[in-house]
């Protein structure tokens, strides 16, 4: 185990599989006490096991991130088993691919409900707990596509839009009003995950294919791995970035830079 985010206490929503996963799981390796947040109580009783196995600290909460109740019964359960809340990483989200003349109001609806519903009842209610223990730090998991547009996707880019500004506003705020609470936002390319192996399926016939053309869509000539999303969080999260807030960071393969 390091030691850079040692004595912290972090929730990380959607942590149960992919991204959320490595992040949930480098954070433990360097120290924190970690809340695995999710719907799937399989999945994240499995990784909350092997943070344990390695020395780690870890809870499952189940966690629906559309749901008040939900974030409230997660945080408290948080301040309750670890005593405060030091790091929050709003991960959860989801894609539903469309042309806009297509799409349902209710998918819009329901892309909306996870990517940016979520991450503002996160982020309300952990401002909250921090500012009873004298601060901490917010971690929203945007996208690539909250930078730039991409057909048939058009929900999911207005969702990561959101949090990308949904995030300067809360730093702004959280900033001046001197509560020690830094908010930032994290922009991945495409990254190995379920999520992107489907996708690659979909569009390309098979995982292999997909990965080498997604891949080229990046000038560094690969996708990402999720625990490269996981060192920015760590770094974000950690005090090593104290005097970063309202920030984006993408770590895309030079997707944006184009």
């Amino acid at each position: 185990m390091a030691g850079r985010v040692v004595g912290k206490m972090a929730l990380v929503s959607g942590a149960a599989t992919g991204i959320g996963r490595s992040i949930a799981e480098r954070l433990s390796f360097e120290g924190a006490r970690v809340v695995v947040a999710d719907m799937d109580e399989k999945r994240g009783t499995t990784v909350v096991a092997g943070i344990q196995d390695s020395g780690g600290d870890a809870l499952f909460v189940n966690l629906d991130v559309t749901e008040e109740g939900s974030w409230q019964a997660a945080i408290s359960a948080t301040e309750s088993e670890f005593g405060r809340l030091d790091i929050l990483v709003n991960n959860a989200g989801i894609a539903i691919v469309e042309s806009v003349d297509e799409m349902s109001f209710d998918d819009w609806r329901a892309v909306m409900a996870v990517n940016i519903d979520g991450v503002f009842l996160g982020t309300k209610h952990a401002v909250a707990a921090m500012r009873r223990t004298g601060g901490g730090s917010i971690v929203n998991i945007s996208s690539i596509l909250g930078l730039t547009g991409l057909e048939k996707l058009s929900a999911y880019c207005a969702s990561k839009g959101a949090v990308r500004l949904f995030t300067k506003a809360v730093a702004l705020e959280c900033g001046r009003n001197g509560s020690g609470i830094r908010v930032n936002s994290i922009h991945p390319g495409y990254i190995r995950t379920a999520m992107v192996e489907d996708t690659c399926r979909r569009d390309y016939g098979d995982i292999s294919t997909g990965l080498a053309e997604l891949g080229k869509l990046h000038p560094i000539g690969r996708i990402g791995e999720p625990e490269e999303i996981a060192a920015g969080v760590l770094y974000l999260a950690s005090d090593e970035s104290k005097f970063v807030t309202g920030s984006e960071l993408a770590i895309d393969g030079g997707y944006t830079a184009a």
